[in-house]
């Protein structure tokens, strides 16, 4: 997983282009709205969300600081990036690279991701069909893969992880060590669940200890780290 520190200077780095570039479709303190099946270039915005209307194709990417990226069905467009948003992308759409610095990312059914998602501090969702080709990594916050396929690794630091309803994880899934001396004194455990039908082709990689449940019918490569496979708690039903 990249460096938070690193992931948390794109903020300061894209308030910086925002200001000084001259980007085409930049808003400073506006909202900016593409209808429905229309195509333009990349899009911009500092203290202001951006919305995309169904079927809209984007030859570039949406940027803002301070706001939301909502996308419709059926767009296409290049990376989606905010510092303090949420970024939601609907049904059958399709983009690059997906990250966010503090807000979730929450993607509908049948999207897919070419290169990978990055999150500091929020959620991620990934629906039914939907398909990340490369990494999916936060630091704080659940992530949901419900029917999804991701092909790197996913990685973690506080976030509990649940991989459910059939969903494959090509790389593997890595639960980090979070930094500071006494970490063990104010961390909670992470919970981790790979449902009925779930694949972890790769391992799972425990650099803490976590609450481990495993589905009898999942397939998991194997758990190394501060935990082992005899540490698992397996289950039968749809959940522990």
């Amino acid at each position: 997983m990249r460096n938070p520190r690193k992931i948390a200077s794109f903020s300061a780095a894209l308030l910086a282009l925002l200001l000084i570039a001259p980007v085409h479709g930049h808003s400073l303190n506006k909202s900016i709205k593409i209808s429905a099946g229309s195509e333009t270039g990349g899009q911009s915005s500092v203290n202001g969300s951006i919305t995309v209307g169904e079927g809209a194709v984007i030859d570039g990417s949406l940027e803002t600081v301070n706001g939301s990226i909502r996308v419709g069905e059926n767009v296409t467009l290049e990376d989606a990036e905010t510092v303090n948003g949420t970024i939601r992308i609907a049904s059958g759409s399709s983009a690059e690279d997906v990250s966010s610095v503090n807000g979730s990312v929450r993607l509908g059914e049948n999207v897919t991701i070419d290169g990978g998602i990055e999150v500091v501090n929020g959620l991620i969702s990934l629906a039914s069909g939907t398909k990340v080709a490369d990494d999916v990594s936060n630091v704080n916050g659940e992530i949901l893969l419900s029917g999804a396929e991701v092909g790197g690794d996913l990685s973690t630091v506080n976030g509990d992880v649940s991989l459910m309803h059939g969903s494959t994880l090509r790389g593997d899934l890595m639960v980090e060590k979070p930094g500071g001396w006494n970490w063990k004194n104010k961390s909670r455990m992470p919970k981790i669940i790979i449902g009925p039908g779930s694949q972890v082709i790769g391992d799972i990689v425990l650099e803490r200890e976590v609450e481990l449940f495993i589905s009898e019918s999942a397939e998991v490569g194997g758990v190394r780290g501060e935990m082992s496979m005899g540490d698992a708690v397996r289950f039968s039903g749809s959940r522990p």
